[in-house]
């Protein structure tokens, strides 16, 4: 995720205030609450373990393309790639497994919680850092195949998910957010050793992306990149927003908390009433029939399976807070269930609120 003049997020730890950072002995233990009073800047990580080696296997694969320019890395508090920085920021809680337990509490998922997941990340970061380590934006065939990094970023996008004008990588036709994405998710599927880009997009126009990147990348090969800046842009210990500051806004920027549109529906469908009270949670059965369901909506609709999760996280979160329970027969909820699932992921579809992340 380019980071076009990317604003502070936070203030600087003010100097009177700054009190050493804590290791994750002290507070591995601590409730959700008593985290999220703590400052970024209050953080003492470093980038070890698992995170260290999916970094290392990404410069693998750098290496074994050639490439001179190789990425640094910090923690922050969000995945990005400042602009014009040939490095990449990593999101602070995938430094420490506490962490990644209460970003899952507060977001229902961890973006690169998964070994598979962090790397198509990276390759995707690697390709904004790429791209400023040779200042390639201006490059004329570079704005032609792929667009000005001039336009505006939309804060919304309404992808076209059957569209083969672009590559599919990371979730949400991320590529058709902004022509900086393309060339990052294009860039990602060109590194990704077992992409088999040749053969999967043939017969895709997006092709010539994908030939134009490893005609451009074959030229960079063995050549010293243009620009070397080790600046790390909000690292943790410049970040003194609290951990609870950060949620709220990320929550709100996302609209995670936006699952309360579904209320009326799932209430028309589940319970609360204390009649019900004996009746299974409409969590666990959700999540009980969640296959079934999910597969007889992809059968209706064809739609993406990243869609469909997408809302049925949001109708179980929002099901869990109702304390909502069955007041019909299993096999008719089912039913029900499934045609609420595929109206609201058609509209979610369409709405265009896959939001563009910065």
């Amino acid at each position: 995720m380019q980071s076009p003049g990317r604003e502070p997020v936070a203030f600087a730890c003010v100097k009177r205030r700054r009190r050493k950072p804590l290791p994750p002995s002290e507070w591995s233990g601590w409730s959700d609450a008593e985290l999220l009073k703590l400052r970024f800047c209050d953080l003492d990580l470093t980038i070890t373990g698992e995170l260290e080696s999916r970094i290392v296997q990404l410069q693998a694969e750098l290496d074994a393309r050639g490439l001179a320019s190789k990425p640094h890395f910090w923690l922050s508090n969000e995945w990005f790639t400042p602009d014009g920085v040939p490095g990449i920021a990593i999101p602070f809680y995938l430094a420490h497994p506490r962490l990644a337990k209460l970003e899952l509490a507060q977001m229902f998922e961890v973006e690169g919680g998964t070994a598979a997941w962090c790397l198509k990340i990276l390759r995707h970061e690697a390709g904004h850092a790429i791209e400023n380590a040779y200042d390639l934006r201006r490059r004329r065939k570079r704005v032609e195949i792929f667009g000005s990094t001039r336009v505006p970023y939309p804060e919304f996008y309404a992808p076209r998910p059957y569209s083969k004008s672009f590559v599919t990588h990371l979730d949400a036709w991320y590529a058709q957010a902004h022509p900086d994405e393309d060339f990052a998710e294009t860039f990602a599927v060109w590194l990704d050793p077992e992409s088999r880009w040749r053969e999967r997009y043939d017969d895709w126009p997006a092709l010539r992306k994908l030939e134009y990147m490893d005609e451009l990348m074959a030229s960079l090969s063995g050549v010293a990149p243009k620009v070397v800046r080790p600046e790390e842009v909000d690292p943790l210990s410049g970040l003194s927003t609290t951990l609870k500051q950060h949620y709220e806004a990320k929550r709100e920027h996302y609209g995670v908390d936006r699952p309360s549109f579904y209320d009326r529906d799932l209430r028309r469908l589940f319970s609360d009433a204390p009649e019900h009270a004996k009746q299974p949670t409409a969590v666990s059965f959700i999540v009980r029939h969640r296959r079934e369901i999910r597969h007889r909506v992809v059968h209706w609709t064809n739609l993406y399976q990243y869609t469909i999760d997408r809302v049925l996280g949001d109708m179980i979160a929002r099901c869990r807070e109702l304390g909502l329970r069955l007041r019909s027969t299993p096999e008719q909820t089912k039913l029900d269930f499934a045609v609420l699932l595929t109206v609201q992921a058609m509209n979610y579809l369409h709405s265009g609120r896959h939001r563009v992340a910065l």
